[in-house]
Protein backbone atom coordinates (compact mmCIF):
# COMPACT_ATOMS: atom_id res chain seq x y z
CA UNK A 1 0.00 0.00 0.00
CA UNK A 2 2.87 2.56 0.80
CA UNK A 3 4.49 1.89 -2.85
CA UNK A 4 0.69 2.75 -4.25
CA UNK A 5 0.35 5.40 -2.25
CA UNK A 6 3.94 6.97 -3.80
CA UNK A 7 3.19 5.95 -7.08
CA UNK A 8 -0.07 7.88 -7.05
CA UNK A 9 1.74 11.07 -5.73
CA UNK A 10 4.12 11.63 -9.06
CA UNK A 11 3.85 14.09 -11.76
CA UNK A 12 1.30 14.63 -14.36
CA UNK A 13 3.03 12.20 -17.16
CA UNK A 14 2.27 9.02 -14.26
CA UNK A 15 -1.38 10.48 -14.27
CA UNK A 16 -1.56 10.15 -18.19
CA UNK A 17 -0.21 6.41 -18.03
CA UNK A 18 -2.81 5.94 -15.55
CA UNK A 19 -5.59 6.87 -17.71
CA UNK A 20 -4.00 4.58 -20.74
CA UNK A 21 -4.34 1.99 -18.60
CA UNK A 22 -7.77 2.40 -17.94
CA UNK A 23 -8.89 2.63 -21.20
CA UNK A 24 -6.77 -0.82 -21.59
CA UNK A 25 -9.20 -2.47 -18.99
CA UNK A 26 -12.26 -1.43 -20.54
CA UNK A 27 -11.52 -2.75 -24.00
CA UNK A 28 -10.58 -6.20 -22.37
CA UNK A 29 -13.83 -6.15 -20.53
CA UNK A 30 -15.90 -5.38 -23.73
CA UNK A 31 -14.12 -8.28 -25.13
CA UNK A 32 -15.15 -10.54 -22.49
CA UNK A 33 -18.57 -9.33 -22.63
CA UNK A 34 -18.67 -10.05 -26.17
CA UNK A 35 -17.62 -13.97 -25.56
CA UNK A 36 -20.28 -14.59 -23.10
CA UNK A 37 -22.79 -13.62 -24.92
CA UNK A 38 -21.68 -16.33 -27.83
CA UNK A 39 -21.31 -18.91 -25.35
CA UNK A 40 -24.67 -18.59 -23.94
CA UNK A 41 -26.74 -20.09 -26.43
CA UNK A 42 -24.87 -23.67 -26.78
CA UNK A 43 -24.95 -23.73 -22.62
CA UNK A 44 -27.87 -26.61 -21.88
CA UNK A 45 -30.45 -25.48 -20.35
CA UNK A 46 -32.25 -26.09 -17.10
CA UNK A 47 -35.29 -27.82 -19.14
CA UNK A 48 -32.85 -30.42 -20.83
CA UNK A 49 -30.28 -31.45 -18.63
CA UNK A 50 -30.28 -31.48 -14.18
CA UNK A 51 -26.89 -29.80 -12.96
CA UNK A 52 -25.90 -29.16 -9.38
CA UNK A 53 -23.56 -26.93 -7.69
CA UNK A 54 -21.22 -30.04 -6.99
CA UNK A 55 -20.66 -31.27 -10.36
CA UNK A 56 -20.88 -27.11 -11.93
CA UNK A 57 -16.97 -25.21 -11.57
CA UNK A 58 -18.29 -21.87 -10.03
CA UNK A 59 -17.06 -19.13 -12.66
CA UNK A 60 -16.46 -15.35 -12.53
CA UNK A 61 -17.24 -12.59 -15.33
CA UNK A 62 -17.63 -15.86 -17.84
CA UNK A 63 -14.36 -17.38 -16.80
CA UNK A 64 -13.30 -20.08 -14.00
CA UNK A 65 -11.44 -19.02 -10.78
CA UNK A 66 -8.56 -20.69 -11.54
CA UNK A 67 -7.67 -18.18 -14.58
CA UNK A 68 -7.53 -15.32 -11.62
CA UNK A 69 -5.23 -17.09 -9.57
CA UNK A 70 -2.12 -15.93 -11.98
CA UNK A 71 -3.18 -12.26 -11.53
CA UNK A 72 -1.38 -9.78 -9.78
CA UNK A 73 -3.36 -8.17 -7.51
CA UNK A 74 -1.17 -4.92 -6.57
CA UNK A 75 -0.23 -4.28 -10.48
CA UNK A 76 -4.32 -4.26 -10.92
CA UNK A 77 -4.96 -2.00 -7.46
CA UNK A 78 -1.92 0.74 -9.06
CA UNK A 79 -4.19 1.10 -12.27
CA UNK A 80 -7.21 2.11 -10.81
CA UNK A 81 -8.06 6.00 -10.07
CA UNK A 82 -8.40 7.43 -6.74
CA UNK A 83 -12.53 7.22 -7.24
CA UNK A 84 -12.57 3.71 -8.22
CA UNK A 85 -10.42 3.10 -5.03
CA UNK A 86 -12.96 4.65 -2.79
CA UNK A 87 -15.75 2.88 -4.54
CA UNK A 88 -13.74 -0.82 -3.82
CA UNK A 89 -12.56 0.60 -0.43
CA UNK A 90 -16.80 0.79 0.32
CA UNK A 91 -17.05 -2.78 -1.18
CA UNK A 92 -14.46 -4.37 1.12
CA UNK A 93 -14.90 -4.72 4.56
CA UNK A 94 -11.15 -5.94 5.54
CA UNK A 95 -11.28 -8.36 8.83
CA UNK A 96 -7.83 -7.34 10.91
CA UNK A 97 -7.75 -6.72 14.22
CA UNK A 98 -4.09 -4.67 13.96
CA UNK A 99 -5.78 -1.49 11.27
CA UNK A 100 -7.22 1.00 12.84
CA UNK A 101 -11.09 1.17 12.70
CA UNK A 102 -11.27 4.04 10.05
CA UNK A 103 -9.51 1.54 7.88
CA UNK A 104 -12.05 -1.33 8.70
CA UNK A 105 -15.27 -0.08 8.04
CA UNK A 106 -16.87 2.63 5.68
CA UNK A 107 -15.30 5.93 7.27
CA UNK A 108 -16.70 8.30 5.50
CA UNK A 109 -14.12 11.25 7.25
CA UNK A 110 -12.31 12.89 4.70
CA UNK A 111 -9.75 14.99 7.42
CA UNK A 112 -6.18 14.95 7.41
CA UNK A 113 -4.58 12.37 10.32
CA UNK A 114 -2.93 14.60 13.07
CA UNK A 115 -0.28 12.53 13.59
CA UNK A 116 1.36 9.45 12.71
CA UNK A 117 -0.75 6.19 14.64
CA UNK A 118 0.81 4.11 17.02
CA UNK A 119 -1.81 2.03 18.32
CA UNK A 120 0.21 0.81 21.70
CA UNK A 121 0.53 4.44 23.17
CA UNK A 122 -2.82 4.82 21.89
CA UNK A 123 -4.16 2.15 24.50
CA UNK A 124 -2.12 3.26 27.27
CA UNK A 125 -3.17 6.77 27.02
CA UNK A 126 -6.93 5.62 26.90
CA UNK A 127 -5.91 3.56 30.39
CA UNK A 128 -3.83 6.12 32.02
CA UNK A 129 -6.49 8.71 31.62
CA UNK A 130 -9.24 6.38 32.82
CA UNK A 131 -7.40 5.90 36.00
CA UNK A 132 -6.55 9.63 35.82
CA UNK A 133 -10.26 11.06 35.72
CA UNK A 134 -11.96 11.84 39.25
CA UNK A 135 -15.04 10.36 39.91
CA UNK A 136 -18.28 12.90 40.27
CA UNK A 137 -18.72 13.74 43.24
CA UNK A 138 -22.08 12.43 45.14
CA UNK A 139 -24.53 14.36 46.21
CA UNK A 140 -25.31 12.28 49.66
CA UNK A 141 -22.80 10.32 51.03
CA UNK A 142 -23.06 6.81 51.32
CA UNK A 143 -24.72 5.01 54.42
CA UNK A 144 -25.27 1.54 55.27
CA UNK A 145 -28.98 0.47 54.83
CA UNK A 146 -30.01 4.52 53.79
CA UNK A 147 -31.14 4.52 50.68
CA UNK A 148 -30.52 7.21 47.99
CA UNK A 149 -32.65 8.73 45.72
CA UNK A 150 -35.49 6.86 44.79
CA UNK A 151 -36.27 3.45 45.29
CA UNK A 152 -38.12 1.52 41.95
CA UNK A 153 -41.18 0.25 42.89
CA UNK A 154 -42.90 -2.34 40.37
CA UNK A 155 -46.11 -1.10 39.05
CA UNK A 156 -49.25 -3.38 40.73
CA UNK A 157 -50.42 -6.12 37.85
CA UNK A 158 -53.15 -5.62 36.28
CA UNK A 159 -56.56 -6.81 37.97
CA UNK A 160 -58.10 -9.43 36.01
CA UNK A 161 -61.69 -8.63 35.30
CA UNK A 162 -63.61 -11.21 37.32
CA UNK A 163 -67.27 -12.42 36.17
CA UNK A 164 -69.50 -12.85 38.75
CA UNK A 165 -71.19 -15.98 38.62
CA UNK A 166 -74.66 -16.25 37.91
CA UNK A 167 -76.95 -17.16 40.77
CA UNK A 168 -78.95 -19.92 39.31
CA UNK A 169 -81.98 -20.56 41.71
CA UNK A 170 -83.77 -23.95 41.42
CA UNK A 171 -87.04 -24.67 43.03
CA UNK A 172 -87.10 -28.39 43.53
CA UNK A 173 -90.72 -28.06 45.41
CA UNK A 174 -91.17 -28.50 49.29
CA UNK A 175 -90.93 -32.15 49.29
CA UNK A 176 -87.84 -32.28 47.34
CA UNK A 177 -85.99 -29.93 49.62
CA UNK A 178 -86.99 -31.20 52.61
CA UNK A 179 -85.76 -34.55 51.44
CA UNK A 180 -82.59 -33.38 50.98
CA UNK A 181 -82.43 -31.04 53.37
CA UNK A 182 -83.13 -34.24 56.63
CA UNK A 183 -80.88 -36.76 54.51
CA UNK A 184 -77.86 -38.26 56.31
CA UNK A 185 -74.71 -38.59 54.60
CA UNK A 186 -74.93 -42.34 53.46
CA UNK A 187 -77.82 -41.45 51.84
CA UNK A 188 -76.66 -38.62 49.95
CA UNK A 189 -73.67 -41.11 48.82
CA UNK A 190 -76.38 -43.83 47.98
CA UNK A 191 -78.10 -40.74 45.16
CA UNK A 192 -74.84 -40.29 43.92
CA UNK A 193 -73.79 -43.51 43.33
CA UNK A 194 -77.63 -43.88 41.59
CA UNK A 195 -76.92 -41.17 39.09
CA UNK A 196 -73.23 -41.81 38.18
CA UNK A 197 -71.76 -39.09 40.32
CA UNK A 198 -68.80 -41.28 40.75
CA UNK A 199 -66.22 -38.50 41.40
CA UNK A 200 -67.98 -37.91 44.48
CA UNK A 201 -67.22 -41.28 46.39
CA UNK A 202 -64.48 -44.18 45.98
CA UNK A 203 -65.20 -47.93 45.03
CA UNK A 204 -65.92 -49.29 48.06
CA UNK A 205 -68.74 -46.97 48.31
CA UNK A 206 -69.90 -47.19 45.04
CA UNK A 207 -70.15 -51.21 45.27
CA UNK A 208 -71.92 -50.75 48.60
CA UNK A 209 -74.59 -48.23 47.35
CA UNK A 210 -74.79 -50.75 44.58
CA UNK A 211 -75.10 -53.89 46.84
CA UNK A 212 -77.10 -52.16 49.44
CA UNK A 213 -74.75 -53.51 52.08
CA UNK A 214 -74.69 -50.10 53.76
CA UNK A 215 -71.54 -47.41 54.10
CA UNK A 216 -68.67 -48.67 55.74
CA UNK A 217 -68.01 -47.25 58.85
CA UNK A 218 -65.49 -44.12 58.49
CA UNK A 219 -65.28 -43.82 54.75
CA UNK A 220 -67.62 -41.12 54.83
CA UNK A 221 -66.63 -37.72 53.16
CA UNK A 222 -65.16 -36.40 56.57
CA UNK A 223 -63.17 -39.62 56.96
CA UNK A 224 -59.56 -40.58 56.18
CA UNK A 225 -58.81 -42.51 52.41
CA UNK A 226 -57.90 -46.01 53.11
CA UNK A 227 -56.33 -48.54 50.67
CA UNK A 228 -58.35 -51.19 49.64
CA UNK A 229 -56.73 -54.85 50.03
CA UNK A 230 -56.43 -56.56 46.72
CA UNK A 231 -58.28 -59.19 45.91
CA UNK A 232 -57.13 -62.59 45.76
CA UNK A 233 -58.29 -64.80 42.82
CA UNK A 234 -57.55 -67.98 42.52
CA UNK A 235 -54.70 -69.57 39.89
CA UNK A 236 -55.88 -70.82 36.49
CA UNK A 237 -56.30 -74.50 36.13
CA UNK A 238 -53.80 -76.07 33.67
CA UNK A 239 -55.01 -76.75 29.78
CA UNK A 240 -56.06 -80.53 30.51
CA UNK A 241 -56.35 -80.85 27.02
CA UNK A 242 -55.95 -84.01 25.74
CA UNK A 243 -53.29 -83.71 22.64
CA UNK A 244 -53.87 -87.75 21.24
CA UNK A 245 -57.16 -87.49 21.29
CA UNK A 246 -57.42 -83.91 19.67
CA UNK A 247 -55.32 -85.06 17.03
CA UNK A 248 -57.49 -87.89 15.93
CA UNK A 249 -60.31 -86.09 16.08
CA UNK A 250 -58.77 -83.99 13.55
CA UNK A 251 -57.88 -86.89 11.62
CA UNK A 252 -61.52 -88.53 11.69
CA UNK A 253 -62.67 -85.23 10.93
CA UNK A 254 -65.27 -85.10 13.51
CA UNK A 255 -67.99 -82.92 13.02
CA UNK A 256 -68.42 -81.52 16.68
CA UNK A 257 -64.86 -80.55 16.76
CA UNK A 258 -64.73 -77.01 16.04
CA UNK A 259 -62.57 -75.60 18.45
CA UNK A 260 -58.95 -76.92 19.18
CA UNK A 261 -57.13 -75.26 22.23
CA UNK A 262 -53.34 -76.06 22.57
CA UNK A 263 -52.68 -72.90 24.82
CA UNK A 264 -50.10 -73.50 27.41
CA UNK A 265 -49.41 -77.24 27.38
CA UNK A 266 -46.13 -78.65 28.48
CA UNK A 267 -43.61 -80.43 26.89
CA UNK A 268 -45.48 -81.38 23.65
CA UNK A 269 -43.17 -82.87 21.34
CA UNK A 270 -42.48 -81.59 17.31
CA UNK A 271 -44.05 -85.20 16.24
CA UNK A 272 -47.78 -83.86 17.85
CA UNK A 273 -47.37 -80.83 16.33
CA UNK A 274 -46.38 -82.57 13.05
CA UNK A 275 -49.31 -84.80 13.18
CA UNK A 276 -51.81 -82.06 13.86
CA UNK A 277 -51.28 -79.96 11.13
CA UNK A 278 -51.06 -82.85 8.73
CA UNK A 279 -54.28 -83.86 9.69
CA UNK A 280 -55.49 -80.06 9.16
CA UNK A 281 -55.14 -80.36 5.74
CA UNK A 282 -57.70 -82.89 5.14
CA UNK A 283 -59.88 -81.49 8.18
CA UNK A 284 -63.53 -79.49 6.97
CA UNK A 285 -64.98 -78.80 10.38
CA UNK A 286 -62.61 -77.08 12.63
CA UNK A 287 -62.86 -73.33 12.72
CA UNK A 288 -60.60 -72.28 15.60
CA UNK A 289 -56.91 -73.10 16.03
CA UNK A 290 -55.30 -72.28 19.49
CA UNK A 291 -51.46 -73.01 19.80
CA UNK A 292 -50.26 -70.24 22.49
CA UNK A 293 -47.26 -70.74 23.95
CA UNK A 294 -46.63 -74.38 23.27
CA UNK A 295 -42.78 -73.96 21.57
CA UNK A 296 -43.84 -73.31 17.89
CA UNK A 297 -40.30 -72.32 16.06
CA UNK A 298 -39.56 -71.11 12.07
CA UNK A 299 -40.03 -75.33 10.96
CA UNK A 300 -43.51 -75.93 12.46
CA UNK A 301 -44.54 -72.56 11.26
CA UNK A 302 -43.53 -73.60 7.88
CA UNK A 303 -45.93 -76.82 8.24
CA UNK A 304 -48.37 -74.80 9.76
CA UNK A 305 -48.51 -72.35 6.62
CA UNK A 306 -49.03 -75.56 4.34
CA UNK A 307 -51.79 -76.71 6.50
CA UNK A 308 -53.62 -73.23 5.91
CA UNK A 309 -52.98 -73.39 2.22
CA UNK A 310 -55.25 -76.60 2.07
CA UNK A 311 -57.55 -75.81 5.12
CA UNK A 312 -60.77 -74.06 4.27
CA UNK A 313 -62.83 -73.93 7.34
CA UNK A 314 -60.66 -72.21 9.80
CA UNK A 315 -61.63 -68.80 10.77
CA UNK A 316 -59.44 -67.90 13.73
CA UNK A 317 -55.84 -68.88 13.98
CA UNK A 318 -53.39 -68.00 17.29
CA UNK A 319 -50.49 -69.02 17.55
CA UNK A 320 -49.05 -66.04 19.96
CA UNK A 321 -46.06 -66.52 22.15
CA UNK A 322 -44.09 -68.85 20.65
CA UNK A 323 -40.45 -68.86 18.98
CA UNK A 324 -41.12 -68.12 15.33
CA UNK A 325 -38.56 -65.03 13.41
CA UNK A 326 -40.09 -62.08 11.50
CA UNK A 327 -39.86 -64.63 8.38
CA UNK A 328 -41.67 -67.33 9.97
CA UNK A 329 -44.35 -64.76 10.38
CA UNK A 330 -44.09 -63.21 7.10
CA UNK A 331 -44.80 -66.99 5.57
CA UNK A 332 -47.98 -67.29 7.85
CA UNK A 333 -49.72 -64.20 6.52
CA UNK A 334 -48.54 -65.49 2.84
CA UNK A 335 -49.98 -69.25 3.71
CA UNK A 336 -53.63 -66.93 4.69
CA UNK A 337 -54.04 -65.74 0.77
CA UNK A 338 -54.26 -68.99 -0.30
CA UNK A 339 -58.31 -69.89 0.67
CA UNK A 340 -59.14 -66.31 2.35
CA UNK A 341 -61.17 -68.07 5.13
CA UNK A 342 -59.61 -66.84 8.42
CA UNK A 343 -60.72 -64.09 9.64
CA UNK A 344 -58.70 -63.41 12.63
CA UNK A 345 -55.42 -64.39 12.77
CA UNK A 346 -52.64 -63.19 15.83
CA UNK A 347 -49.02 -63.76 16.09
CA UNK A 348 -47.58 -61.31 18.72
CA UNK A 349 -44.85 -61.72 21.25
CA UNK A 350 -42.94 -64.12 19.23
CA UNK A 351 -39.22 -64.57 19.42
CA UNK A 352 -37.97 -61.30 18.00
CA UNK A 353 -40.00 -58.41 19.29
CA UNK A 354 -38.84 -55.99 16.81
CA UNK A 355 -40.22 -57.36 12.89
CA UNK A 356 -38.14 -54.58 11.15
CA UNK A 357 -39.59 -52.27 8.70
CA UNK A 358 -38.96 -54.59 5.51
CA UNK A 359 -40.42 -57.11 7.46
CA UNK A 360 -43.29 -54.89 8.25
CA UNK A 361 -43.90 -53.64 5.09
CA UNK A 362 -44.51 -56.89 3.32
CA UNK A 363 -46.55 -57.28 5.96
CA UNK A 364 -48.81 -54.77 5.28
CA UNK A 365 -48.41 -55.47 1.32
CA UNK A 366 -49.82 -59.03 1.99
CA UNK A 367 -53.01 -58.10 4.53
CA UNK A 368 -54.08 -55.23 1.96
CA UNK A 369 -54.47 -58.20 -0.52
CA UNK A 370 -56.60 -60.43 1.80
CA UNK A 371 -60.48 -59.58 1.20
CA UNK A 372 -61.38 -61.51 4.40
CA UNK A 373 -59.25 -60.75 7.42
CA UNK A 374 -61.31 -59.08 9.62
CA UNK A 375 -58.66 -58.88 13.04
CA UNK A 376 -54.53 -59.05 13.32
CA UNK A 377 -52.64 -58.88 16.18
CA UNK A 378 -49.16 -57.82 15.41
CA UNK A 379 -47.14 -55.46 17.04
CA UNK A 380 -46.32 -53.05 14.46
CA UNK A 381 -43.88 -50.54 14.92
CA UNK A 382 -43.72 -47.94 12.02
CA UNK A 383 -46.72 -45.96 11.53
CA UNK A 384 -47.37 -46.36 8.25
CA UNK A 385 -48.19 -50.04 8.33
CA UNK A 386 -50.19 -49.85 11.21
CA UNK A 387 -52.43 -46.88 9.79
CA UNK A 388 -52.33 -49.02 6.73
CA UNK A 389 -53.46 -52.26 7.90
CA UNK A 390 -56.13 -50.59 9.99
CA UNK A 391 -57.47 -48.66 6.97
CA UNK A 392 -57.83 -52.12 4.92
CA UNK A 393 -59.37 -53.71 8.68
CA UNK A 394 -61.82 -51.35 8.36
CA UNK A 395 -62.62 -52.04 4.92
CA UNK A 396 -62.80 -55.41 5.02
CA UNK A 397 -65.42 -55.16 8.43
CA UNK A 398 -67.57 -52.64 6.18
CA UNK A 399 -67.63 -54.70 3.59
CA UNK A 400 -68.76 -57.84 5.34
CA UNK A 401 -71.65 -55.90 7.61
CA UNK A 402 -72.90 -54.60 3.81
CA UNK A 403 -73.09 -58.10 2.45
CA UNK A 404 -75.27 -59.42 5.52
CA UNK A 405 -77.60 -56.13 6.13
CA UNK A 406 -77.81 -56.14 2.02
CA UNK A 407 -78.67 -60.10 1.90
CA UNK A 408 -81.46 -59.77 5.26
CA UNK A 409 -82.84 -56.80 3.58
CA UNK A 410 -83.38 -58.39 0.26
CA UNK A 411 -84.81 -61.56 2.15
CA UNK A 412 -87.42 -59.20 4.08
CA UNK A 413 -88.52 -58.03 1.15
CA UNK A 414 -89.32 -61.42 -1.26
CA UNK A 415 -91.00 -62.67 1.88
CA UNK A 416 -95.06 -63.74 1.24
CA UNK A 417 -97.74 -61.45 3.11
CA UNK A 418 -100.81 -63.18 4.14
CA UNK A 419 -102.33 -66.61 3.56
CA UNK A 420 -101.05 -68.84 3.18
CA UNK A 421 -99.17 -68.94 6.99
CA UNK A 422 -95.74 -67.01 6.43
CA UNK A 423 -92.84 -69.17 5.43
CA UNK A 424 -89.91 -69.14 8.10
CA UNK A 425 -86.33 -69.05 7.51
CA UNK A 426 -84.12 -71.49 8.76
CA UNK A 427 -81.90 -69.60 11.40
CA UNK A 428 -78.42 -70.45 9.88
CA UNK A 429 -79.29 -67.74 6.78
CA UNK A 430 -78.23 -64.82 9.20
CA UNK A 431 -75.04 -66.36 10.53
CA UNK A 432 -73.79 -64.99 7.10
CA UNK A 433 -69.94 -66.35 6.10
CA UNK A 434 -67.73 -64.32 4.30
CA UNK A 435 -67.93 -63.64 0.43
CA UNK A 436 -64.64 -66.85 0.64
CA UNK A 437 -67.14 -69.27 2.08
CA UNK A 438 -67.60 -72.40 0.58
CA UNK A 439 -70.63 -72.61 -1.50
CA UNK A 440 -73.17 -75.19 -0.16
CA UNK A 441 -76.03 -76.62 -2.48
CA UNK A 442 -79.21 -77.45 -2.10
CA UNK A 443 -80.78 -80.35 -1.08
CA UNK A 444 -83.67 -82.34 -1.55
CA UNK A 445 -84.47 -84.76 1.98
CA UNK A 446 -87.09 -83.22 3.55
CA UNK A 447 -90.26 -84.24 1.88
CA UNK A 448 -93.95 -82.61 3.06
CA UNK A 449 -96.88 -85.40 1.82
CA UNK A 450 -93.87 -87.65 -0.05
CA UNK A 451 -93.22 -84.74 -2.19
CA UNK A 452 -89.48 -83.06 -1.67
CA UNK A 453 -88.72 -80.01 -1.09
CA UNK A 454 -85.77 -78.20 -1.15
CA UNK A 455 -83.74 -76.79 1.66
CA UNK A 456 -82.64 -72.53 2.48
CA UNK A 457 -79.50 -72.06 0.59
CA UNK A 458 -77.62 -68.47 0.47
CA UNK A 459 -74.94 -69.12 -2.01
CA UNK A 460 -72.32 -65.90 -2.22
CA UNK A 461 -69.43 -67.14 -4.54
CA UNK A 462 -66.33 -64.49 -5.34
CA UNK A 463 -67.90 -61.44 -4.29
CA UNK A 464 -71.29 -61.78 -6.04
CA UNK A 465 -74.47 -61.90 -3.71
CA UNK A 466 -77.17 -64.60 -4.46
CA UNK A 467 -80.38 -64.54 -2.31
CA UNK A 468 -82.92 -66.88 -2.02
CA UNK A 469 -86.65 -66.34 -1.99
CA UNK A 470 -88.99 -67.70 -0.13
CA UNK A 471 -92.18 -68.91 -1.43
CA UNK A 472 -95.51 -70.81 0.23
CA UNK A 473 -95.49 -74.88 0.01
CA UNK A 474 -97.67 -76.59 -2.66
CA UNK A 475 -99.24 -78.89 -0.22
CA UNK A 476 -101.33 -77.19 2.53
CA UNK A 477 -102.68 -78.83 5.78
CA UNK A 478 -105.87 -80.20 6.36
CA UNK A 479 -108.42 -78.01 7.26
CA UNK A 480 -109.05 -79.61 10.86
CA UNK A 481 -105.36 -80.45 11.71
CA UNK A 482 -103.11 -78.15 14.19
CA UNK A 483 -100.02 -78.99 12.55
CA UNK A 484 -98.34 -76.50 9.89
CA UNK A 485 -96.04 -77.31 7.16
CA UNK A 486 -92.37 -76.85 7.89
CA UNK A 487 -92.36 -73.00 5.89
CA UNK A 488 -88.14 -73.53 6.36
CA UNK A 489 -88.35 -76.29 3.89
CA UNK A 490 -89.90 -74.39 0.98
CA UNK A 491 -86.72 -71.62 0.16
CA UNK A 492 -85.82 -71.88 -3.60
CA UNK A 493 -83.06 -70.17 -5.18
CA UNK A 494 -83.16 -67.40 -7.49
Amino acid sequence: MTEFFEGWSGNNDDDEDIEETVETVETVTTTTTRKTRKNVPSEPTSSTTKTTTMTTPAKLYGRELSAYDEVDVDELLAKLSQEELTMLAKEVDPDDNFLPPSQRNNYACEKDPTGPLNRKKLIEHINKQALETPDRPEVKPYVAGVVRGKKWIPPPPPEKIREADEQITIDLGDEYETALTAATQEEIIDLAAILGFHSMMNQDQYHASLLNKGQPVGLGWDGITKATKPKIYPMDPPNDTDPEQTISRVKDNDQSFLDLNWNNIKNISDEKIEKLFEGLKTNTHLEVLSLVNVGLNDRTAQLLADALEANSTLRVVNVETNFISPAGVVQLVKALLTTNTVEEFRASNQRSQVLGNKTEMEITRLVEQNPTLLRLGLHLEYSDARHRVASHLQRNIDRNCRLQKRATTSLSLRLPRGRPPAVGVDSSFFNLTPPSAETTTPTCERRINDKPICEPVLDVPNGTDRFVRAQPPDIHPEPHSTERPNAATSVQIL
